[in-house]
């Protein structure tokens, strides 16, 4: 038993006993020797605060008028908490991701074990939760885990990166400012030091990826927010303009509940129809999740990007002259 699992032990049997524990069932239930039990006694009354009191003679136990009230400080979690906990890295480990999978297998060693103490042999049926993937990419856990460790470490990042509009390569030297998940996808955040802007990276197109000794030139949290949370989409800057989308009145009952953007507006108009406002920057991302709605879905203006609608929807019918 570890030191963590015998203050929570000795917690629990503090706060249930009636009456003093002594010393030797404290070694007894603790597997520890008695210097042990004190040095944890200690820890306990001085370290968390925990109204300790009692002495090796007469025993120990917390003090009548607040040990009722006494939780030990941090993040402590029930039975029915762990086993939430559990199923949602079960449910990780089954939507493919297989980076996150691996590095909470720690995790997941400790949350069975504390589940086998608290569950009182209640067990959950796991089988009956079932994830489906859509769309994940593949990643390179060494590539994942280096990013992850550059942001968090603030060191400079360098690294190959192949650019999926154009399939070039090229190398880069980032001062990393966040990790972010979008849509089953990581992407990293960071101030490209060779092209002196912010830019966001596919994690799954990185490759070589190797952490420097440099410190990561921190960029402001605000100024990160306008550039890469400012207008719709991951591959964002300032918004250059608001898109107005008109959807049917069948559309209007799924896009009425969607979040598109954090400064989105939409409304019902009288004839069932939903009208949506976006800002957006770049409209690649934007223009694919309206022609996901098909003839369902209208881009009113601004005009350019009408356009651009129309000309991608008349390339798409062009596929099927024959």
């Amino acid at each position: 038993m570890d030191r963590y699992e015998r203050i929570l032990s000795l917690h629990r049997i503090l706060k249930t006993s009636r009456y003093p524990v002594t010393v030797v069932r404290l070694q007894d239930e603790l597997e520890c020797s008695r210097a042990t039990v004190y040095r944890d006694l200690a820890f306990l009354r001085d370290g968390l605060m925990a109204p300790v009191v009692g002495d090796g003679e007469a025993g120990f136990r917390y003090d009548a008028d607040e040990g009722g009230r006494f939780e030990l400080p941090g993040l402590w979690l029930n039975s029915d908490e762990l086993h939430a906990l559990l199923a949602a890295q079960q449910l990780l480990s089954r939507s493919g991701g297989g980076v996150l999978s691996s590095a909470l297998a720690p995790l997941q060693g400790r949350i069975e074990k504390l589940l086998s103490e608290h569950a009182a042999g209640k067990a959950w049926p796991m089988e009956r939760v079932r994830v489906i993937p859509h769309r994940t990419r593949r990643m390179d856990e060494h590539a994942f885990r280096t990013v992850c460790s550059a942001v968090l470490s603030r060191k400079q990042l360098s690294f190959e990166y192949r650019a999926r509009s154009t399939d070039e390569k090229s190398r880069r030297t980032v001062s990393p400012q966040r990790i972010t998940h979008y849509r089953d996808n990581w992407y990293l955040d960071a101030w490209d030091h060779d092209r002196e802007a912010l830019r966001s990276f596919s994690v799954d197109r990185i490759a070589g990826a190797r952490q420097l000794d440099a410190p990561a030139r921190d960029i402001d949290e605000a100024e990160l927010d306008r550039h890469l949370a400012g207008s719709y989409g991951i591959f964002s800057g300032p918004p250059k303009g608001v898109a107005t989308i008109l959807f049917s009145a069948k559309a209007a009952r799924w896009v009425a509940d969607e979040h598109w953007h954090s400064q989105q507006q939409g409304r019902f108009l009288p004839d069932g129809r939903y009208e949506l406002k976006i800002p957006y920057s770049a409209a690649r991302e934007l223009l694919m999740d309206v022609l996901h709605y098909g003839s369902d879905a209208e881009i009113i203006e601004p005009k350019a990007l009408r356009e651009q609608a129309r000309s991608l929807l008349a390339l798409a019918l062009s596929n099927y002259d024959n």
